[in-house]
């Protein structure tokens, strides 16, 4: 008889010992049972016989996780205080050789590349990527970073190693993955969550058979099971995206550049707006410029977020020009909240203590925090007045209000409520790009790597709110946003920005110029944030607040025993109440990550959520 410890799959269970009457290899994908329901575990060590009475494996499976896979998964558990369950179960294991000598009959034959040809600046930077194992591509926009990405491909496939191309979410896929394809033929597969059953067989088949050279895709794609992988590249490295919001809470860019190392190859992150994270610590090359002779001039109205008659006015002029136009505004929904003009009560959620979005489509109130929905009320709850109210202006009402303005143009909302498929993401972006729409009214998903040919009016609401948030990035994010917004406008023709800000001197101070905002920034970051310093945040939730009270204090004095880690601060969340539980946290800061691990380690409570390298502080 055989002895191993075994890990079930996405289960916060720690590793179960079990038997089996052969030996196996580590890594094997097996099944087991525990109290009578059947899992799927993997073998991560061979054990003595344990002094206690051990079950027998089920049933020995076709799949198998390579040394590194367990690796990368032992990483992600110790690192971002996962089971190692919770993180093998992010990644696709290996398939055994009758998966990987299936062959997709009716596919077209793969065309051979052309090549691509670099500008001088390009090979001087596609030069300098390949001399460093983890390098930075600091690119304007339009500068010709996927150019470069591309021609790296071809060098890959040359040599026979395959690369992962990642991509913050689904919503960059269709013109990237239109683009790779028309390149590289059917060695590309694309690879996220919108897949159906069968798109998402096909594409193992060509991973397990070595048929796909590039494998694209959102922050699951980085954890396919490629055979000589030799690079991987990061577009849009800033995105918070990359950040998972569950267990385990990984950040994909920074399990890229883990996974460079494990697998010792180049891994590039690109960006026009880069972290300062990444700026400080990777040696960059910066491409300026792009294909665009057209000019930007930028605008800037003191005004509260609203479409006020100078946006009004600048529409009318970009529509009787016959031109596009975007507007962006950070949030989704119509307004963020509904106030009683008499007595000031508030709508917010039963569930979270935060205000409820008004959805007029569907003539409800929403929480975007829990989903808890609600009819719209005619009379105030409180004091039954009829004056209800909403501050801050969201996508359906700005998209409602500009088609009342000039009902003869075409006025489409573009956010996560109405872009609910990458089938209607293609189709939204293909009539815009076809003229067939007038004005795109969206929120971040505008920003984020369309190619958008005709736009010469991009209009920028909502900057203050991102400026003032209560979170130390809110300068980098404020601005980032801008520049990406910017950067769809003004490819074919001379472009107008409008920014609606009554912080006109720090953004057009560093608008056109990013990299010397990094260079101001990383001075009001020294000795207290990342890069320089790391930061973990611990949540607490409990639907008795006194519990998640009480466990917090507790782990808060454990740790105030560490004096390597300096406690920030530590109480109630600024939302305090999501999903009907009452939330608490700890604020954690140090300069090395190794013993913020180490004090968490050895003080963690049972309701303790550890979220290393937070990027949300709501």
């Amino acid at each position: 008889m055989f002895f191993y410890e075994v890990a079930i799959l996405s289960s916060p269970l720690s590793l179960l010992t079990y038997n089996y009457d052969s030996p196996l290899e580590i890594g094997t994908a097996v099944e087991i049972a525990v109290r009578n329901k059947n899992y799927k575990a993997v073998v991560i060590f061979a054990c003595k016989k344990p002094a206690f009475k051990t079950s027998e494996i089920l049933g020995v499976g076709e799949f198998y996780y390579s040394d590194k896979q367990i690796k990368l998964a032992q990483f992600i558990a110790t690192y971002y205080f996962s089971s190692l369950g919770e993180a093998l179960g992010l990644i696709v294991p290996f398939g055994s050789d009758s998966l990987a000598s299936q062959i997709i009959l009716g596919e077209a034959k793969a065309s051979l590349p052309s090549n691509i040809h670099l500008s001088q600046k390009q090979n001087e930077a596609l030069l300098f990527l390949q001399q460093h194992k983890t390098s930075l591509l600091f690119g304007d926009t339009g500068s010709g970073k996927t150019e470069i990405y591309m021609k790296y491909f071809e060098q890959m496939m040359a040599c026979g190693n395959r690369s992962i191309f990642l991509m913050p979410e689904i919503s960059l896929t269709p013109q990237m993955g239109k683009r790779l394809e028309e390149h590289f033929g059917n060695k590309v597969v694309m690879w996220h969550s919108k897949l159906t059953p069968l798109q998402k067989k096909k594409a193992l088949v060509k991973i397990y058979n070595g048929s796909a050279y590039i494998i694209a895709g959102p922050r699951s794609a980085l954890f396919l099971p490629i055979k000589n992988l030799g690079l991987i590249v990061v577009d849009e490295e800033h995105d918070d995206s990359y950040k998972s919001s569950s267990r385990p809470r990984y950040n994909a860019r920074d399990i890229a550049i883990y996974m460079g190392k494990l697998y010792d190859i180049p891994v590039v992150l690109g960006s026009a707006t880069p972290s300062l994270n990444s700026f400080v610590k990777f040696a960059h090359v910066r491409l300026k410029g792009g294909h665009f002779s057209s000019k930007k001039e930028f605008i800037y109205e003191r005004s509260a977020e609203n479409l006020s008659p100078m946006i009004l006015q600048n529409l009318k002029n970009t529509l009787d020009a016959k031109e596009q136009s975007i507007v962006f505004l950070p949030t989704r929904a119509n307004f963020k909240y509904l106030i009683c003009g008499d007595c000031g009560h508030t709508y917010e959620c039963v569930f979270c203590s935060i205000g409820m979005s008004i959805h007029q489509k569907s003539h409800a109130l929403k929480c975007h925090y829990c989903n808890f929905t609600q009819a719209i009320p005619q009379v105030c709850s409180a004091c039954g007045s009829s004056n209800l109210t909403s501050s801050r202006l969201g996508t359906a009402e700005a998209t409602k209000n500009i088609s009342e303005t000039f009902s003869e143009a075409i006025i489409e909302q573009f956010d996560r409520d109405v872009i609910t498929t990458a089938n209607k993401l293609k189709k939204a972006l293909k009539r815009f790009n076809d003229e067939e729409i007038d004005v795109l009214v969206g929120t971040q998903m505008l920003s984020k790597g369309h190619d958008y040919h005709g736009v010469t009016l991009a209009v920028v609401l909502g900057m203050d709110n991102m400026l003032n948030m209560s979170d130390y990035r809110s300068r980098e994010k404020a601005l980032s946003s801008l520049i990406q917004v910017a950067g769809r406008s003004g490819r074919a023709k001379n472009a107008k920005v409008l920014v609606q800000s009554f912080n006109e001197e720090f953004f057009s101070t560093f608008v056109e110029n990013y990299e010397e905002f990094l260079k101001d920034e990383m001075e009001y970051r020294k000795e207290l944030y990342p890069p320089y310093k790391k930061l973990c945040r611990v949540l607490f939730s409990h639907k008795n607040g006194l519990k998640a009270k009480d466990e917090m204090l507790h782990m808060q004095e454990k740790l105030a025993k560490f004096s390597n880690i300096e406690i920030v601060g530590y109480g109630k969340c600024a939302i305090e109440r999501v999903a009907d539980k009452y939330r608490f946290e700890i604020l954690l800061r140090s300069d090395k990550s190794t013993d913020l691990i180490k004090a968490i380690s050895t003080c963690k409570v049972d309701l303790a959520e550890v979220d290393m390298d937070p990027i949300e502080f709501g």
